[in-house]
This record gives structure tokens, sequence and C-alpha cells, in this order.
């Protein structure tokens, strides 16, 4: 049987994987639907083979801003798993995929029968912790137009895909800022030729160009990726 593209599922041994194998079921990721809100109890772990998850963070006044993103190179629930099942963020399609699932019982099983699943589920917890403390300090530091660009070039890489269906409101989100912001800046990137926007699609068309505008904070994410999730 050949394994998912999923990035966590693929570098698992081959023991490793057979102790959670015949309990994955396939489950489509259909945009803005909630795999679970702050303060439930996340049941099952979501490993994204197409997609992306977007971890929020809901404030009394209604504000959502975005904390960190998953899409094909790891899974939701490696916090669950280690400690306390009660989600800490509200966790949203923000691209439509297919994910395989898994019940966290069944997951958390695994890992106390191998010590190389729960040293792959910490690195994978420690990356998603690395990114929402970058993404804090982006959002208070960084201009509007490097954050964009920074998320922009993000969601293409979870996904694979270079056609979006983000809309200013949604943006907004992702970079904690307002949507007139988000307008001003989307409209500068189009007319530099890095995308193309209308209706809350877009296209990305040259990601060089988005690298560029990009802050720090996208190479910084991408190198604890690397380190942590890489060959060791």
């Amino acid at each position: 049987m050949a394994r998912p593209s999923n990035g966590f599922l693929s570098a698992l041994s081959a023991d490793d994987y057979e102790l959670i194998r015949p309990h994955l079921r396939t489950m489509d990721l259909p945009h803005g639907a909630v795999l679970v809100e702050t303060g439930e109890t996340l049941r099952r772990a979501y490993f994204p083979h197409r997609g992306v998850i977007s971890l929020v963070v809901e404030l009394a006044k209604g504000e959502h801003v975005q904390v960190a993103m998953i899409g094909r190179d790891s899974l939701l629930g490696t916090l669950a798993i280690m400690g306390d099942a009660c989600a800490l963020n509200t966790a949203i399609v923000l691209v439509p995929g297919v994910a395989s699932v898994v019940d966290l019982d069944r997951l958390r099983m695994a890992a106390d029968q191998s010590s190389a699943l729960r040293t792959q589920l910490t690195r994978h917890g420690l990356a998603v912790y690395a990114q929402v403390q970058q993404t804090a300090g982006c959002n208070a530091a960084h201009p509007v137009e490097s954050r964009l660009s920074r998320c922009l070039l993000h969601t293409h890489d979870l996904s694979g895909e270079s056609r979006l269906l983000l809309t200013q409101e949604t943006m907004a989100q992702m970079i904690g800022a307002r949507r007139n912001s988000v307008s001003l800046v989307a409209n500068s990137l189009q007319q530099a030729n890095f995308i193309h926007y209308s209706r809350g699609h877009i296209q990305i068309t040259n990601l060089d160009g988005l690298r560029q505008t990009a802050c720090e904070c996208y190479a910084a994410v991408k190198a604890q990726y690397d380190r942590l999730l890489g060959p060791h």
C-alpha cells in the first residue's frame, strides 16, 4: 500500500506507520470548515495531503487573528497528543483539500509504543510553536506588505497551489490587519505583477518578487521547519 503524501506520515518508519495505518481514514477538507473551536476537545488528528488549516485566535470584540498554518508537511493535533486535548485556538480550513484522520486516542496509543513516533510528534509540535512565535513578532513589528507577502508564500508552500481563494477579510485575519490596509497592499502587489487579484481569487505570478517583498519571518520559519522536520 502506497504511503500518503503527507510529510509526517511519509517520514515514519515502516513499523511506526503500521501502528496507525489500520486506523487512518480519508476525509475531505471543505473550504471554511471548522475542525475544532477554542475550548472544545480535539478528538482527531488531521494529516493534510492537500489543503491548508488555519489556526485562529478569537478576541472578545469579534476579531479573528491567524497564528499559524498547517499543511501537507505536518499535522493538526500534536499538542493535544502530548498534553491537553482542549483546543487553544480554532482550526479552520483555509485552502480546501483532503486529509487522513485518526482518532487521537489511537495515535496516543501508538506513541506510547514508539519513542521514535513520540519524538516526531514533539518535533512537529515545536515547529508549530516556532511559527506561532514568529507570527506574533511579525504582526507586531513588520509592515502590512511584508506580512501579506509572507503569508501568501507560506500558503503557496503548504498547499502547492498558485491559485488561492482568499477574500480581503481572510487576508486581514491572516496578518492581523484592517481590510482597507489589505486592499491597498494587494493592489500594490498586483501593480508590481507579483499577484493577480480579483474578487477573492489570487493567482501568484511572481514567487521571487514576493520573496523579495516578504520580511525575514518567512525564511526564519522555513529554517526552523527544515531543522526540526528534516532528516536526522
